[in-house]
C-alpha cells in the first residue's frame, strides 16, 4: 500500500479507535445530550461525520471503477489547489464555527446508542473506499474532484483524503468538548 495511504487510513483507524474508547460506555442518555439549544451532541458529531463522509462515495466508485473522467470544470479551474488548501484550513481549526453546507448532513436531535459502533464501522468502510479508490492507477495529486456540497469547489483527491481526516477528527475533538461542558449528565 502506498505511503500516504496508509497514513490516511491509519490516522482514521485512530480516529475510531478514540472515538471508541472515549464515547463507548456513554448511555443513550449522555450520547444524546446538548450543552445548549444550538450545541451538538456526542452522538450528533459522531453522525454528521457519517453523513459527510458517505457524499463522497459517489466519486469514490467511480474513480475506483475506473470510468471517471473530469468534467470541464475539474479540468480547467484555476481554483482547486486553493480549493483544496482553503477547505483543509477550515476543517482543521476548532476556533472558527462553520455552519454544515447542506441538510442533508446535520444529524437529527436523538440518535441510538449504537452510534459509536456505527461510526467505528463507518470509518472501516471509509477506509475501504479510500483503498479501493487507490487500488488503480490514479495520482491523487492530480486528479481532480468536485467538492459533493458546492460544485464549484475542486480540489485534490489528495486532499480530499486529508479533509475526511481532519473533518473527522474536529468533530471527534467537539465531541470531547461535550462531555467537558457543564450539566454532562454523569
Amino acid at each position: 500500500m502506498d505511503e500516504r495511504i496508509e497514513y490516511v487510513t491509519t490516522e482514521m483507524t485512530k480516529v475510531a479507535g478514540d472515538a471508541k474508547t472515549t464515547f463507548g460506555d456513554l448511555s443513550a442518555e449522555q450520547l444524546n445530550w446538548k450543552p445548549g439549544e444550538k450545541g451538538w451532541s456526542v452522538a450528533q458529531c459522531l453522525d454528521h461525520i457519517v453523513k459527510t463522509n458517505t457524499q463522497f462515495y459517489p466519486e469514490f466508485e467511480k474513480l475506483a471503477s475506473g470510468n471517471r473522467k473530469n468534467s470541464f470544470w475539474e479540468n480547467y479551474s484555476p481554483l482547486s489547489g486553493w480549493g483544496g488548501r482553503f477547505l483543509i484550513k477550515a476543517v482543521s481549526e476548532d476556533s472558527k464555527k462553520a455552519k454544515a453546507p447542506s441538510k442533508s448532513i446535520v444529524p437529527p436531535s436523538a440518535l441510538d446508542a449504537d452510534i459509536v459502533d456505527t461510526f467505528c464501522a463507518h470509518v472501516a468502510d471509509v477506509n475501504g473506499q479510500v483503498e479501493a479508490v487507490t487500488g488503480t492507477d490514479i495520482d491523487i495529486k492530480k486528479t481532480i474532484v468536485t467538492s459533493p456540497f458546492l460544485a464549484i469547489f475542486t480540489y485534490s483527491l489528495d486532499d480530499a483524503f486529508t479533509v475526511l481526516v481532519e473533518h473527522s477528527k474536529r468533530h471527534v475533538r467537539q465531541a470531547k468538548r461535550v462531555m467537558e461542558a457543564d450539566g454532562f449528565p454523569i
